[in-house]
């Protein structure tokens, strides 16, 4: 099939409303937990005049707002308070992870663990029997240890609870914190009285549990924050800048300005963008285009940040630095479409809406039935306890992170790692693969196939001239030559002429490996081949031939993906020329020479027509495509720009990873669904129970975390679902 090329994108002509010049702006608002803090935020910003769009980034913890220039941050700040939420000015582009949310979390889980398990020995010796004295003195020391260990382990509760209850509003925290400070106090007041039951094992257990489920969650979502700082750090750490008399002086990359001239040595990666003034070198750019060819380079052209010298020295006068260079604008995209995600809602979070007020109405309306009934104060708050208790969420917190976790390490032993749990749930929902060609659907590393025509005294030049450069073809034709066990000729006077090739001398004779003319026939046509170079040995040019070989597997994914509903295509920054021969191969459709921005609009035209596009894609061009997809992978070769935009990376040479992930996420779905299904005939079952005063706070609690590790346990099964061929329909 041949290639084909997409129209350009027309932008869609913007009506009178606007017209209205707007501006952006990025807060960090820590108090997001769930979907229903992301529709509050979206909901209430919306209302507010001059906005004209809010979203949130849930694994960010960040809202971005559009709004009119006219309207100030401190503004929008008190509306994010008014709206029960604290928050601040963020950075344009975030470049460190913060990582102090999830640490709390594990700290907390720590102390509660501990904690639990002490308690614990003591309960089981008072219900095994014991006398008074030994009963209370096994409370008083349940006391000492439980109460400390609710108060600094109950802090991101009761943080929470008391942020929502300051601003009139309720979370799922509301009720979990006032079920763990009735059991701790009433459990205080029956040691302080010498009382038969204290409950101190049963608030510190569902503390535990409860703690489990968000730490396993915040670990998760903690794993897709990174990406804009690994594609910066792409970017050159400074330059040699060169002043008056022809000196030069270290200048960091955030400190450069348009106008100053960089003096860029061989093997440099550039700090910024800018104009080649003086020399010729050839830039490998296939970070920032995903083309393979490095790309000559002269007096006029305009080379960016990230890419990287392959030949002789260069200066180049900076006319784009720091946030302004095309890398920065990648990042930005990265960033846009990292934003676009968090529109997705979990089944748990779409519960969580209701959750706290019927929670309290039922715990409420059985305080007053058993009064009403002449039961006491005591029981009756005792009962009302045992709901709050009882209700908790945890299964319904676990029910997503435990099946996502034991999915992922399944999936992690079949060499595909999972770095943000909320991708499971994006995978089994994809309906096509976007693929790009260089390092996915290829190897990524170009080598020679026709050495068979060259002679031991040409192999030996190739050689010899080959391992004197670090262009990717000359690297390639050193590596198969070596591995023929060819040693190098002697060749002396080695230069590199740029956009040429290497130009040297041996046993008194010009010697040569040259860029072939594009324009002369006998370029080898052969599938998957679109590289070349000619040797010249003795007056005579040999061309020699390079293929970018498929990924062994390809075609079998492939078919395991079509049998999965998954149709798939290719989208590559890569020459015409270069895509056209794999496409043709695989009989799929495909788009070359495709810039980072085009990708992006590809995929946002597909999600406006209703599909969920799975991308997968290995180079720095396909970052923003990486984060603007439903879903996305990466190969582990891939730049760590790619990797850290994708949701997932898979290791080797195989590709089978992809239809395996999709498999075992359609598998994991429905583990979720039938987690949600016993989470919630468990509270058909145990609310009626507790309303009528038939289980204790720590009954309660006991249940609780029965329901939990029945949640975990079908969790567990999901561990031999990447055992199976990923050909198979996991539908």
């Amino acid at each position: 099939m041949n290639a084909i090329t997409l129209p350009p994108v027309v932008p869609a002509k913007a009506s009178p409303a606007e017209t209205v010049p707007t501006i952006d702006s990025r807060f960090t608002v820590p108090g997001i937990r769930c979907a229903g803090c992301i529709g509050k935020i979206e909901r209430g910003l919306a209302l507010v005049p001059g906005v004209a769009a809010a979203r949130v980034n849930l694994s960010a913890k960040r809202v971005a707002v559009s709004h009119a220039d006219t309207l100030d941050a401190d503004t929008l700040i008190d509306e994010l308070r008014k709206l029960g939420f604290e928050a601040e000015r963020a950075a344009d582009n975030p470049l460190a992870r913060d990582d102090a949310e999830t640490k709390r979390l594990i700290r907390a889980l720590a102390v509660a663990g501990f904690g639990m398990m002490n308690i614990m020995l003591f309960s089981v010796s008072v219900w095994s029997g014991t006398d008074a004295v030994t009963r209370g003195m096994f409370h008083w020391i349940s006391a000492l240890i439980g109460i400390p260990v609710v108060l600094y382990s109950g802090r991101p509760f009761f943080a929470s609870a008391w942020m929502a209850l300051k601003y009139r509003r309720t979370n799922m925290d509301v009720p979990i914190s006032i079920g763990v400070i009735l059991a701790t106090g009433m459990s205080l007041y029956e040691t302080l009285t010498g009382g038969e039951h204290a409950y101190f094992d049963g608030a510190v257990m569902l503390l535990f549990f409860l703690l489990a489920g968000r730490t396993l969650d915040a670990m998760m979502r903690g794993r897709a924050r990174s990406g804009i700082a690994a594609l910066l750090g792409r970017m050159g750490r400074g330059a040699q800048v060169v002043g008056e008399g022809g000196a030069t002086r270290y200048v960091e990359a955030d400190k450069l300005r348009p106008g100053m001239t960089m003096l860029v040595a061989a093997g440099e990666s550039l700090a910024a963008d800018g104009e080649v003034v003086d020399g010729r070198t050839t830039i490998d750019t296939s970070m920032l285009t995903g083309e393979s060819d490095p790309r000559p380079a002269a007096a006029g052209d305009l080379v960016h940040a990230g890419t990287i010298n392959l030949g002789n020295p260069v200066r180049v006068r900076v006319t784009a630095a720091a946030q302004d260079t095309a890398i920065a604008d990648i990042a930005r995209l990265m960033d846009e479409a990292g934003q676009s995600r968090s529109r997705y809602v979990r089944v748990a979070d779409r519960a969580a809406r209701l959750y706290a007020p019927a929670v309290h109405t039922l715990a409420f309306l059985s305080f007053c039935g058993w009064m009403l009934a002449g039961a006491g104060v005591y029981k009756a708050l005792t009962i009302a306890t045992a709901v709050l208790i009882i209700t908790c969420p945890c299964a319904l917190g676990l029910a997503v992170p435990a099946a996502q976790v034991v999915a992922a390490g399944a999936l992690m032993r079949r060499g595909l790692l999972i770095k943000d749990g909320s991708a499971l749930e994006r995978l089994a929902e994809a309906d096509e693969v976007l693929l790009d060609k260089t390092g996915t659907l290829t190897v990524g590393e170009p080598r020679p196939i026709t050495l068979a025509m060259l002679g031991p005294r040409s192999r030996a030049i190739a050689l010899g001239l080959a391992q004197a450069s670090r262009h990717p073809l000359s690297r390639g034709l050193a590596h198969a030559l070596r591995a023929e066990g060819v040693e190098p000729a002697t060749v002396e006077l080695v230069r590199e002429a740029a956009g040429s090739g290497m130009v040297g001398r041996c046993d008194g004779a010009e010697v040569a490996l040259l860029r072939p003319d594009v324009h002369a026939g006998g370029r080898a046509d052969t599938l998957a081949v679109d590289l070349a170079v000619d040797l010249l040995v003795d007056g005579t040019r040999t061309r020699i031939a390079f293929a970018d070989s498929l990924r062994p597997d390809v075609a079998e994914t492939l078919a395991a993906l079509k049998g999965q509903g998954l149709p798939a295509a290719i989208a590559s920054g890569d020459r015409a020329e270069a895509v056209a021969g794999v496409a043709r191969q695989l009989g799929l459709f495909a788009t070359a020479a495709m810039r980072p921005g085009d990708k992006l609009a590809l995929l946002e035209r597909r999600a406006a027509i209703g599909h969920k596009v799975l991308m997968v894609g290995d180079g720095l061009n396909d970052g923003p495509a990486l984060a603007g997809a439903h879903v996305s992978l990466a190969p582990g070769g891939a730049s760590d720009v790619s990797q850290q935009a994708a949701d997932a990376v898979f290791v080797g040479e195989r590709l089978m990873p992809v239809a395996i992930a999709v498999k075992v996420a359609r598998a994991t779905m429905r583990v979720v669904r039938q987690n949600f299904t016993m989470a919630v005939l468990y509270n058909v079952l145990a609310v009626p129970l507790a309303i009528m005063g038939h289980v204790t706070p720590l009954v309660a609690a006991l249940a609780m975390s029965g329901s939990s590790l029945l949640v975990v346990g079908n969790s567990l099964r999901l561990a031999r679902a990447a055992g199976a061929d990923g050909g198979k329909d996991g539908k």
